[in-house]
């Protein structure tokens, strides 16, 4: 089980957090692949702390089903399946849709300056191809849009939802998917959407946004 030693280490978490943070992104980026399995000891050695946060940080990545833990064998990496990314993405799109569209009756002018800073570095890092980045912001803006709309719901299933279609872009395509200047342009429409409190228009524009990449998987697959 190779694990990286030149990780940045976040700062300001308890233990278990910090484990759980750089293994969910072990996982998600493919360093930790599909049916990997997973040696605590290794783990918590690693990330400079005891077994204890690292197994409850496993036991998080279970429920969130990134790992699978077979009590008296071994604990691995959940295996995936190409074809189920597009299982996944319809739904993430009605999700957001439906932020959106509640989202615009609540926008605030301070809302639409931050979509604007967001959508500004999303387009950046996609000229330099940082992709990683690319993806960080292009979440970050579509979760402020979540937030907006004030659904602790719709928050938490877009949440899982994102976590495992991250994980399919870095292990499957080895690419971006949507992640483009065009991109940003559809993230400016919903923008104005949302400025101008069109509830309809920013549930279309929403939509518009994730039927690209979802066209793009059904060709890669």
């Amino acid at each position: 089980m190779p694990i990286p030693t030149d990780y940045s280490t976040p700062v300001r978490l308890s233990a278990k957090d910090r484990a759980l943070s750089q293994i969910q992104r072990w996982i998600i980026e493919g360093t930790l692949q599909p049916e990997e399995k997973l040696n605590d000891a290794e783990l918590a050695s690693a990330l400079g702390v005891s077994r204890t946060p690292v197994r409850e940080a496993l036991q998080i990545l279970e429920m969130k089903g990134l790992v699978q833990m077979s009590p008296g064998k071994d604990t691995r990496v959940t295996k995936i399946e190409e074809a189920d990314i597009v299982k996944l993405y319809a739904p993430l799109a009605a999700l957001h849709a439906l932020a959106a569209e509640t989202a615009a009756p609540l926008i605030q002018p301070e809302h639409i300056r931050k979509l604007h800073e967001l959508n500004d570095k999303f387009a950046k890092f996609m000229d330099e191809e940082d992709f990683y980045q690319a993806i960080e912001y292009d979440e970050k803006f579509h979760n402020l849009i979540v937030d907006i709309s004030d659904n602790p719901h719709i928050a938490s299933f877009s949440s899982s939802l994102q976590m495992h279609i991250r994980r399919y872009k870095y292990i499957f395509l080895k690419k971006p998917l949507g992640e483009s200047q065009t991109a940003a342009q559809e993230h400016r429409e919903i923008i104005h959407a949302l400025e101008a409190h069109d509830a309809e228009g920013a549930a279309r524009c929403m939509k518009r946004n994730f039927l690209g990449p979802l066209e793009e998987v059904k060709r890669l697959l």
